[in-house]
């Protein structure tokens, strides 16, 4: 594909003595968006900004406060004239979105912003309570309004402090990122001017659509690429339920390499549940070239895996096999760890390890709904519900809350966003978050942009050689829209 294009990109012809370049449309394309990306290396500084502790509440912690990482960079800003590019941290270090949004930056360069990147309250080093802060009832303060509230805060005493009031504001966020985004506008219009949300399912996480869907839509990356893979995948899940009935664990551990013989059906379906996840994380990161964002992963790991699982000799092996592609990208696994390589938590698609992974099994407990299952009929993975009683059970025992059922979709609006203004919902065919986010343009400043080679916010990540034209497509509309957005702005606070 890169060579492909390389030699279609500098084609010479002749015309009148003269040479001329002729560029294929995928380079133009990218060079209207940004015409010398390969040199662009931001140069972020990593700062903290002294934030509120409880927004909402002036007896719980008084004017209590704790340090908010923000990452900023003025290297391509035009001060006076150019506006601030926002990105609202999500469920991680902030480092890492900033290393895997490179989009962001790019268009920085062409539209003279400055760039900030905010850390979520309770991930990364934003630890409102230390050691602490996945305490109870420490860990109360972990709330999307919350958050909201510290972005609003940060970008308001920022513009102050750099003497920037007229300054319009963009902002942008990935998955829940992305979700944090599109309430940003809809809950702070007065301090936010527009948003891209990419990636961003707001409606499957408000509860709305089918429990079926984000499993079906997995399953169906993989059947595109070969139906073959998708029965291959089912017959592995089908022998080793098999197995498990026979209580045959012997076998069991030797087929997947366990470290330790499974023993209980619990330690079964802890073992389906870190094979489905390795699945999820293919379809998800299913991007045309090898990344290393949420772990290491080869370019079209769909591809790779099922592969890997059509050249097997033995299903179950070739299953074994496969997941390595996320749980030993290394090699280095000499075996496998059921309980330490995957935690069950709120979030049926995973929650991630260490400390970030307390916090967004917290939110899956209360705000973030994801009542997904798989059922072997509409997806190739074996029947594991996930419903509201077993959701309230296991939030009340972990951390002795009640998830309220509803809250996103009355706070933010769930599907009734006729009336908001100035977002962009871009999502990538191959994302199986995609179908739980908006996918119709909703009015002319409500634009859903599709981008059928792209897998989850594709167009965040930085321009590379290997990318399919649509994501370029994708990245010079939103490029064009938000220069009109900030156009409009400058003009009305002129």
């Amino acid at each position: 594909m890169d060579a492909h294009w390389l030699f279609l990109g500098f084609t010479l012809l002749i015309f009148c003595g003269k040479t001329e370049t002729r560029l294929s449309v995928k380079e133009k394309l990218n060079n209207e968006v940004n015409p010398s990306h390969r040199d662009l290396a931001p140069d972020f500084k990593e700062k903290y900004f002294k934030q509120v502790l409880d927004h909402f509440n002036y007896n719980s912690l008084g004017n209590g406060t704790y340090d908010q990482r923000y990452l900023i960079t003025d290297q391509y800003w035009k001060k006076g004239s150019g506006p601030i590019f926002f990105y609202t941290g999500n469920e991680g270090d902030i480092w890492e979105f900033a290393r895997n949004s490179g989009f962001i930056t790019e268009l920085a360069a062409v539209q003279g912003a400055l760039v900030i990147f905010a850390e979520h309250r309770y991930y990364g080093k934003s630890l409102p309570f230390g050691k602490d802060s996945f305490n109870i009832p420490e860990v109360g303060l972990l709330t999307v309004e919350q958050a909201l509230a510290d972005y609003a805060v940060m970008i308001t005493e920022l513009k102050k402090e750099l003497e920037i009031q007229k300054s319009p504001v963009i902002v942008f966020g990935g998955s829940y990122g992305g979700m944090l985004s599109v309430y940003m506008r809809i809950r702070y219009p007065n301090i936010v001017t527009g948003a891209l949300a990419a990636s961003a399912p707001i409606l499957s996480t408000a509860g709305l659509g089918d429990s079926r869907q984000f499993f079906r839509d997995v399953t169906t990356d993989f059947e595109k690429f070969n139906p073959a893979c998708r029965d291959a995948v089912q017959g592995a899940f089908q022998k080793l339920n098999t197995l498990a009935q026979q209580k045959d664990y012997k076998r069991i551990q030797s087929a997947f390499s366990l470290c330790r013989t499974p023993s209980t059906q619990k330690d079964i379906h802890q073992l389906n549940e870190l094979l489905r996840n390795a699945f999820t994380m293919m379809a998800m990161l299913d991007y045309p070239y090898s990344t290393h964002f949420m772990g290491s992963m080869p370019a079209f790991p769909v591809k790779v895996a099922c592969e890997t699982m059509l050249n097997g000799t033995d299903l179950m092996s070739a299953l074994r096999d496969t997941v390595g592609i996320v749980y030993n990208s290394t090699g280095q696994l000499t075996c496998y760890d059921l309980y330490s390589l995957y935690v069950e938590c709120a979030d049926p698609t995973g929650c991630g390890l260490g400390f970030d992974s307390y916090a967004w099994d917290y939110q899956a407990c209360t705000e973030i709904e994801m009542c997904y299952e798989s059922n072997n009929v509409t997806d190739m993975f074996p029947p594991i519900t996930f419903t509201e009683q077993q959701r309230e059970q296991y939030c009340l025992k972990r951390w002795g809350v009640v998830p309220r059922p509803g809250w996103l979709k009355t706070q933010f609006w769930g599907d009734d966003l006729a009336t908001a203004s100035n977002i962009i919902f871009s999502n990538g065919d191959l994302d199986p978050w995609a179908n739980g986010g908006i996918r119709k343009s909703l009015s002319p400043s409500l634009i859903a942009i599709s981008i059928p080679e792209g897998a989850h916010h594709l167009d965040l990540r930085e321009s590379n050689p290997a990318d399919p034209e649509s994501v370029i497509v994708a990245r010079k509309k939103e490029s064009e829209i938000i220069a009109q957005w900030v156009k409009e702005a400058m003009k009305e606070a002129s």
